[in-house]
């Protein structure tokens, strides 16, 4: 943790507000909050299109990172007492300590419920395998544009633009992916899956689709197929943390099976805090669902177990 030193004219040229001797500066540690990471969801707005889920996950960090130590920085201003000439602030700039992640989750959290881009880079697929994507210009045109509308939460316009997307070249995966993404949307949940298994019959191993039938099922209240898709994508790509999470999900929120649940969701827990990824919040939401219905069970020690096999701790 690094000690830093300002003088009080620095903090009343950089912060506009009205007090007397021995006030401490006054401000709206929300209005800092969202004006920051206002400037954090436009860097995460500039992460191109085509970047790899992996780049991806790096530079939302990056993004975040940039300005998780002024906001720490500005929320600390707080509580200074105007009074004193010379002011000691610690600002934690070690990104593995408690002190830096709690303003550095702060901001995550803040992003993922109101910034849009965050959302569209984490929910966009670009694994890319043979046939996903076309080379057919007038395909990867309409592509383009039905992406475009999908952002602007158009998804009727988008699933035009990808139907003709794949009338040029009836193999073009993510644009039956897309598809499917656009019906979910609009619950039309059978022609989503219909879409889904259109992308499977060209690529068998498509995570996407597959990982997009399990949620299909899940609104259709058919849990054991969502399991089984879940299952089936967990034997493709084991790494990948939404698959432990949507099956976590599904035992805990709707089959009522906490404790499959929860082995479940503290894999996708550990994965995503290797990643760097801001869905860690989601599981850490999870687990204490699992953990307050345990605890009416007095399965308690049970869920400290789990925990524990995942190296997960409490404190």
């Amino acid at each position: 943790m690094k000690k830093f030193s300002f003088f009080i004219l620095i903090f009343i040229c950089s912060f506009s507000h009205s007090q007397e001797k021995g006030d401490t500066i006054k401000f709206d540690s929300d209005k800092l909050l969202a004006e920051m990471s206002e400037g954090v969801c436009k860097c995460i707005d500039s992460i191109p299109a085509n970047a790899l889920k992996d780049a991806v996950a790096f530079r939302i960090n990056t993004c975040i990172d940039e300005k998780a130590t002024a906001y720490q920085m500005g929320v600390k201003l707080a509580s200074i007492d105007l009074s004193q000439k010379e002011i000691n602030i610690e600002i934690a700039t070690d990104k593995n300590s408690n002190v830096y992640k709690k303003y550095y989750y702060e901001m995550e959290s803040y992003l993922m419920t109101n910034c849009k881009a965050l959302k569209f880079r984490l929910s966009h697929d670009d694994s890319k395998r043979q046939h996903s994507m076309s080379e057919n210009k007038e395909a990867l045109k309409f592509y383009n544009e039905g992406v475009e509308a999908t952002q602007k939460e158009d998804y009727k316009k988008a699933i035009s633009l990808f139907k003709k997307a794949v009338k040029v070249d009836p193999n073009f995966a993510f644009a039956y992916d897309n598809m499917g993404i656009c019906y979910r949307k609009l619950d039309e949940f059978d022609k989503a899956i219909d879409a889904y298994e259109q992308s499977l019959k060209i690529d068998p191993n498509g995570t996407m689709p597959l990982q997009n039938i399990a949620v299909a099922y899940q609104y259709k209240k058919q849990y054991d197929k969502a399991i089984k898709s879940y299952e089936r994508l967990a034997d493709i790509d084991p790494e990948n943390p939404e698959i432990f999470y949507g099956m976590g999900h599904t035992y805990i929120s709707y089959m009522k099976e906490y404790e499959k649940g929860l082995d479940a969701v503290c894999k996708a827990y550990a994965i995503y805090v290797a990643k760097k990824s801001p869905y860690r919040s989601d599981a850490e939401q999870l687990i204490g669902v699992a953990y307050s219905e345990m605890k009416k069970q007095g399965k308690e020690a049970k869920f400290n177990e789990i925990l524990a096999q995942h190296n997960i701790s409490t404190e």
